[in-house]
């Protein structure tokens, strides 16, 4: 179907955002404009990729996500609740402005006390205060232990702006990153440039243009038309063996820490017994669906931790498909066939997503098979997110997007402390097990006794299924033939960018 709309449409795609072509500058397709180009404020996928490029944290993190020096040269931990950064030095803004302990101190509390508006200033009710010790030592003292702090302080989860930055701020940022903002034009594009200000990476290409294409087919046309130089994860599987085919395009595919899940209700008079929800686990063939809808583009997920992380562990319970087991378990459960066949109805909710949708008539199809009904209910993506974050659902599925490469995860998602508004315990799932060693992981500075935990609070996940990990999927990227030296992030971030160059 798509090389035929290729060949139908490729003479009207003289699309809206296009402009004249600038040979040094790299076309980046991405679905839709960032909400917020302030590092304090965006949160969406555009937003903190793009934010990336454009300021750095105080730490980043490794291939197994340990940290390392980013802005902070080093670290240390006098105690429990004071941790010490010592700043680089010579490190300047985009504008040519020096980053100092001012800075510092000023983004983390201009979330804090409210001159920015931010979901992430939760992420810092830690923190008692922060000081300016000098210009290069930035002091936390916090309220109690808080494993967390160096996720929310590194690259990616905030980047660090210059003193006075005020609400406004998103309009021009500056940053210290190896690319400087240039203009936004909102839902259409957003330009950056080489920053020479910056104390890192110095990268080869001169100029990113992201402009802004929700439509997937325009995407592709735009692609094989050599029009757009780059995407990342936003065209739908069936668009890539045609675009592999294209002389001019490369279709590269890597494993990723993207985890897609599906989540129960526990509170649900049905759902609420672990045998059911086990049976569900055993009636879905994640194998044969990475294969087919997927197009083999994933990998089957046995934990939120992406399998290179330093807490992951695979010696949990696993659920391979096994059809026989489910009905065993469901008769178990005392839910037997009635003379039609049927168990019981579930319902799943689905945001209008083509994803998610094709996803749920796929498990339709496979619970029908052990007797159950799955009632499928679809609103456009508002309306099902409120639903989702308020529990009123049976089932539902999403994505956990780089937030699940630090085991702060579990927290968020698992602990009874978490309940929305509070967190993202959709699902009410309540083990006061599981709490004991969360609060004990995020107290201990051990790391071996934080893996120790942690471990167990994998397998207790495995073994109680509040949600089901399903699968990693892979970062698939499709770029033109002269951007070179292209390696693709896991987490399907554009860090890329830094070191890929451009054939003139």
């Amino acid at each position: 179907m798509l090389s035929l709309l290729a060949i139908t449409f490729t003479g009207l795609t003289g699309c809206s955002w296009q402009q004249r072509r600038d040979p040094g500058t790299v076309v980046f397709l991405i679905e839709s404009s960032p909400t917020s180009l302030d590092p304090r404020v965006g949160t969406d996928f555009a937003s903190e990729h793009i934010d990336e490029l454009l300021f750095d944290g105080l730490v980043e993190k490794d291939a197994s996500f340990h940290f390392t020096p980013a802005l902070a040269a080093s670290w240390d931990q006098p105690d429990a609740r004071t941790v010490v950064f010592n700043l680089r030095d010579g490190v300047k803004f985009a504008d040519g402005s020096a980053l100092t302990a001012r800075d510092v101190v000023w983004t983390i509390e201009s979330m804090r006390n409210g001159v920015v508006i931010s979901p992430k200033a939760a992420a810092y009710g830690s923190v008692a205060s922060v000081e300016a010790r000098d210009p290069l030592t930035v002091v936390f003292h916090l309220k109690h232990a808080d494993n967390f702090l160096l996720t929310n302080l590194s690259t990616g989860a905030i980047g660090i702006v210059p003193y006075g930055s005020g609400r406004d701020f998103w309009r021009h940022p500056v940053g210290s990153g190896p690319f400087r903002f240039v203009s936004q034009r909102i839902d259409q594009n957003v330009v950056v440039e080489r920053n020479p200000e910056s104390w890192s990476t110095e990268p080869k290409i001169e100029r990113v243009r992201f402009a802004v294409v929700p439509d997937a087919i325009t995407q592709s046309l735009e692609l094989e038309k050599g029009s757009a130089d780059v995407e990342v994860n936003s065209l739908p599987m069936d668009a890539l063996p045609v675009l592999a085919n294209r002389t001019n395009l490369v279709v590269q595919d890597t494993a990723g820490t993207e985890v897609q899940y599906l989540t129960f209700n526990t509170r649900d008079p049905i759902l609420r017994d672990v045998r059911v929800r086990q049976a569900i686990a055993f009636a879905i063939d994640r194998r044969l669906i990475i294969r087919t809808l997927l197009r083999g583009h994933a990998q089957p997920a046995r934990s939120l931790l992406p399998e290179n992380h330093w807490a992951w562990t695979g010696d949990v319970a696993r659920y391979d498909y096994d059809p026989a087991r489910a009905e065993q378990l469901l008769d178990a459960a005392g839910y037997r066939r009635g003379a039609n066949g049927v168990r019981f109805h579930l319902t799943m909710k689905t945001s209008t997503d083509e994803r998610i949708r094709l996803l749920a008539a796929v498990l339709q199809q496979e619970l029908a098979r052990v007797g159950i009904v799955l009632d499928l209910r679809s609103n456009e993506f508002a309306t099902f997110y409120a639903d989702v974050t308020r529990g009123a659902f049976q089932m539902y599925s999403l994505w956990w997007i780089g937030g699940n490469e630090q085991p702060d995860i579990f927290s968020y998602v698992f602990s009874a402390a978490r309940f929305p508004p509070k967190g993202a315990n959709r699902g009410y799932y309540a083990n006061p097990q599981l709490d004991g060693l969360l609060d004990d992981a995020a107290e201990t500075s051990d790391m071996d006794r934080r893996r120790t935990d942690y471990v167990e609070v994998q397998q207790i996940l495995a073994r109680d299924l509040p949600s089901i990990n399903l699968w990693y999927l892979d970062t698939v990227m499709v770029h033109s033939r002269r951007l070179t030296n292209v390696t693709p992030s896991p987490s399907g971030r554009y860090t890329f960018l830094e070191t890929a160059e451009l054939k003139q």
